[in-house]
């Protein structure tokens, strides 16, 4: 049934600033845009992630909450720290879940949970 996410989504009152930001973050442009979204494509299987105006946003709690998408980092000490460096804040420092299984999330400027990892599986899939 399930068999991958085609697109995670995000929101930010300030979608110019989260597309800046997002932008730096990934070292690309989106590569989709309309009034109150943008989208980027991201690594190897050219995963969707959108961000959203805040106004669009459902009704729910007002602190970072929910669904927390892992994305696979090579370097997970060095993208945890450029994360912080440009603005983030620790949500939950890197914690090992197992061998070759390390998760960091952080609060990205605009309230939304980003989390990274280090997966051995996922980089052994992907060399």
């Amino acid at each position: 049934m399930l068999r991958g996410f085609a697109t995670v989504s995000y929101y930010a009152a300030d979608l110019e600033a989260a597309a800046a930001w997002y932008s730096e973050v990934l070292g690309i442009e989106p590569y989709y845009q309309r009034p109150g979204y943008i989208e980027f494509r991201v690594g190897d299987d050219e995963d969707e992630l959108g961000i959203i105006d805040a106004a669009y946003r459902p009704a729910g709690p007002e602190t970072p909450g929910g669904e927390i998408i892992q994305w696979h980092v090579d370097d997970l000490p060095a993208s945890y720290q450029r994360l912080l460096d440009l603005g983030a804040t620790t949500y939950q420092p890197p914690i090992e879940r197992g061998p070759g299984f390390v998760t960091p999330v952080v609060v990205d400027p605009f309230g939304n949970l980003l989390g990274i990892m280090f997966n051995q599986h996922w980089a052994d899939r992907h060399a």
